[in-house]
């Protein structure tokens, strides 16, 4: 027995021994949860992630080509044009607070055996709107525009006499508004200021020594105050196609108020793949102050204006939402 008990106790010691530390650890362990128990995470409810910007855009660019050789039905031995297009926005929102931002670039060119080259359409428009929510979908904003063009534009009177009509900043719009804008969704908004100061800029010798759309004689600038107001409408029609329209109204109050300025844009965007699409873009613009010029060349009186452009081609759609940081939950004991 005295045998037994010898061999047996040492066993036994060892195991307390071992099963010691053991214990200790497992009441640590029960301790800490005790602790963390004890420890309410709350979450102030004004911290909040919100979405603040909202950015993306179109980028596209359509290219065609043709070439004959002995072709019987007759036609210029080759063609090529090139027409390009950046549409980009960025949107901010921060409770009553929002910020628009849009940017339109146009460029196209063609050429041919006979006529050479050639712009066919040349657009570079920024527009921001600043605005503060009063109420209702309407916001007390303000208003800033700019719109111009890359390279001059000539008429072609035959295919080697060409005169010039328009240049980089000839003509030039700079606008700057105060008014009420009225957005009831997010695909459209009407912007109206009665008080509305545009700047019209011809920067080329030439064109302001003709008194060019509308500028003194030998003047580069004119400043006109009226009442100015801009629709802006985006819709789908189906799918795969989607119509973005805008409408800008002017009228100025020191000379021929009736006699309203329009400068209107009309895209169809129709996806046919996701890097192919079709594009239809109408641009009507209409100004009293702008003569229109004959084929000899003459001035001739105010006509409205029309440009038409149709397109397939390579196209990159991209959007990108950013959220407002949120702050670190409070911890409390």
């Amino acid at each position: 027995m005295l045998k037994i008990c010898a061999r047996i106790l040492p066993v036994l010691i060892f195991a307390t021994l071992g099963l010691t530390p053991l214990l200790h650890a497992q009441n640590d362990v029960q301790g800490l949860k005790d602790a963390l128990s004890s420890v309410k995470i709350t979450k102030d409810p004004h911290d909040t992630t919100k979405m603040t910007w909202k950015t993306g855009g179109l980028l596209s660019l359509t290219f065609n080509q043709a070439a004959l050789s002995n072709w019987s039905a007759g036609g210029d031995k080759s063609a090529l044009s090139l027409n390009s297009t950046v549409n980009l926005y960025a949107f901010y929102v921060d409770g009553r607070r929002s910020w628009d931002n849009f940017l339109n670039a146009q460029y196209g060119i063609a050429n041919t055996t006979s006529l050479g080259t050639r712009k066919t359409q040349d657009l570079f428009n920024v527009t921001s709107k600043y605005g503060y929510d009063v109420g209702k979908k309407w916001y007390l904003s303000g208003l800033f525009d700019f719109r111009t063009q890359f390279a001059p534009g000539y008429n072609y009177l035959d295919a080697k006499t060409k005169v010039l009509t328009s240049d980089l900043l000839a003509p030039a719009y700079l606008l700057l508004s105060l008014g009420m804008d009225y957005k009831p969704t997010s695909n459209f908004s009407v912007f109206l200021s009665p008080a509305t100061l545009r700047e019209l800029i011809v920067n080329n010798d030439s064109l302001a020594a003709v008194a060019a759309f509308g500028v003194d004689s030998g003047k580069k600038s004119r400043l006109e105050f009226g009442a100015y107001a801009t629709i802006n409408y985006t819709t789908p029609l189906s799918k795969t196609a989607v119509y973005t329209g805008r409408l800008d109204l002017f009228s100025d109050y020191l000379n021929h108020p009736q006699n309203i300025a329009f400068f209107m844009t009309n895209v169809l965007t129709v996806k046919v793949t996701s890097i192919i699409s079709m594009n239809l873009a109408l641009t009507l613009i209409y100004d009293d102050r702008v003569k229109s010029v004959k084929s000899n060349g003459a001035a001739g009186g105010p006509a409205l204006q029309l440009q038409e452009v149709m397109g397939i081609g390579l196209a990159y759609k991209f959007a990108k939402k950013a959220r407002k940081p949120t702050p670190p939950p409070a911890v409390t004991q």
